[in-house]
């Protein structure tokens, strides 16, 4: 090993790596048998705003809702909404809340996978911004604008039927991913702090014509995503800055 390398691996260093290890080999087993200790974290204060989630769908800008209604996919409840806005046909947005201080995500992708039936193929990461404003109770219940990233997958589902440009992900007050996993490191993190991270599983699916390409149908789907994570951050998912 050179030395420099040698020199940067310091005791410091290499505790922190340890430590690291053991809570992924720790918390993440316990995250996925659903059996981690909630016990001794604060509540989600805007739970029941979540949950209605499921009842009342979301509203949006620029979109109608033309039908809402709750709906079961492998064991859990989503809100099922079809809109109206700037294309030919609805667009299906598929919101699950979180529904419980413990429930989290898990295998929501694959619920909705078996009960369309669809293939996939062109799968795609995007990534949009999306501006976030908070409030701060230390400066007088002053607004805080601040930018958040979002990933999303981004698919081409079809049937025998038709044919969906599909974009999923976890939405959360200050980003969002399609993997569980990063939802969980996000909540460890505002654990440090006395937070939670409350979260909404996302599905939008775009009717297109069939085995449509998927690029085409890309900014709309970017468009619309932006909305959705936008009406859910300055709605349910919206939280108060505690200051100093």
């Amino acid at each position: 090993m050179p030395k420099s390398l040698r020199v940067l691996i310091t005791p410091r260093i290499a505790l922190l790596c340890f430590l690291l290890i053991l809570i992924v080999m720790g918390a993440v087993p316990s995250y996925w048998r659903g059996n981690w200790s909630l016990s001794q974290l604060p509540p989600v204060i805007n739970l029941k705003q979540i949950r209605a989630i499921r009842n009342t769908g979301l509203e949006l800008t620029e979109w109608k809702t033309i039908q809402q209604e709750t709906v079961e996919l492998g064991g859990n409840k989503w809100s099922f909404q079809a809109i109206k806005g700037d294309y030919s046909k609805p667009i299906l947005l598929l919101l699950r809340p979180q529904d419980s201080s413990k429930s989290q995500p898990q295998v929501d992708w694959a619920d909705i996978n078996s009960s369309r039936r669809w293939n996939t193929d062109s799968d795609k990461m995007i990534k949009f911004t999306v501006e976030s404003s908070q409030l701060s109770q230390s400066v007088g219940a002053s607004k805080l604008e601040k930018t958040v990233t979002v990933e999303a997958r981004l698919f081409r589902a079809w049937t025998n039927r038709q044919t969906f440009a599909v974009l999923q992900w976890y939405a959360w007050s200050e980003g969002g991913h399609p993997a569980p996993v990063r939802w969980f490191w996000a909540e460890q993190l505002a654990q440090l702090h006395r937070r939670r991270v409350p979260w909404v599983a996302v599905c939008i699916q775009i009717p297109i014509r069939p085995l449509g390409k998927l690029e085409e149908f890309q900014p709309l789907a970017t468009s619309l995503a932006k909305i959705v994570q936008n009406a859910l951050m300055r709605g349910p998912l919206s939280r108060v800055e505690m200051g100093v």
